[in-house]
This record gives C-alpha cells, structure tokens and sequence, in this order.
C-alpha cells in the first residue's frame, strides 16, 4: 500500500472544515495511518516551500502557514498519492471541479484547503519531514474487503 501526506491548512482549520475533509478520504477507502495538529516553524515551512524559494510569494505563503496550527495526516492505499491528489482538485480553488475538495471548499490558490504530495519521492520525503516512524501506524483494516477486490490487496 502507498502512503502520502495530507496537511489540512490553516484555512481549513479555520473553517472547521477539519472532520469534513477527513470524513472524505475515509468514505473514499483510504487509511489513516497518522495524525497530529502541529503549529508549523518557520525553519519547517523553509524546508517544505524550498522549491518556492526564489517565488514572489514564498514569505506569503510562509505566514499563511503560520496563521494557527494544521493538522498532518499520513494517509494509505493503493495509489493513494494519485487518488488524493485527483480527490483535491486543481491547485487553484477557482479553477477546481466541482466534487473535488479545493472545487467545492476553495476560491483560493493559496488558502486552497490541503496540501498534498506529488509523487512517491516527496511524499516519503514529506512523510519522514513531518512524522517520526514512530507516529505512522500499522493496523488491519477489518473492512478492507468492502473497498478493494481479493487480487488488489
């Protein structure tokens, strides 16, 4: 199974649109495997928006973040990397279809309601940077049946 990583945004914490969004992914078939409300550094947040360094917005992203605590989440399936970001919509909320999380909670590129990985490579980067081994957890789901057939899992 592969894992990626979810941070709920501080817009969306805001919102307390927090249950909403996790209530989605579970409907979907994923698994949480970890979960915890951090208030992001701004030494994290240097590291994680490295590749936006040299963008205008790079600070304003960086205060965004800050604005209250988020909540990281590590979520598991097949594909998960694919069907969360396909799940999220289009970076730019305005620009999201709707039934996709930023389509129907987001008119915004920047308060966009979740960030998530792009790939199997930044996703076990991201993992790693937001969560000890220790903190990502290991269990049956006792439903996985309902979800996927026999020769997937």
């Amino acid at each position: 199974m592969e894992k990626t990583l979810v941070i709920l945004k501080p817009c969306t914490v805001q919102r307390g649109l927090m249950g909403e969004i996790i209530n989605r992914f579970e409907r979907k078939g994923l698994r949480l495997a970890g979960m915890k409300m951090v208030w992001l550094s701004d030494e994290t947040l240097s590291e994680h928006y490295a590749h936006l360094k040299e963008k205008s917005f790079f600070q304003r992203v960086k205060d965004a973040m800050r604005t209250c605590p988020v909540v990281i989440c590590c979520w598991e399936g097949l594909e998960a990397i694919r069907v969360v970001r396909e799940m999220a919509g289009k970076t730019n909320g305005r620009n999201a279809a709707p039934g996709t999380i930023r389509g129907d909670y987001s008119m915004s590129v920047q308060e966009n309601i979740v960030h998530a990985s792009d790939s199997p490579e930044t996703a076990e980067i991201e993992l790693k940077r937001f969560f000890d081994e220790s903190e990502i957890y290991d269990y049956p789901l006792n439903n996985l049946w309902s979800f996927y057939a026999n020769d997937e899992i």
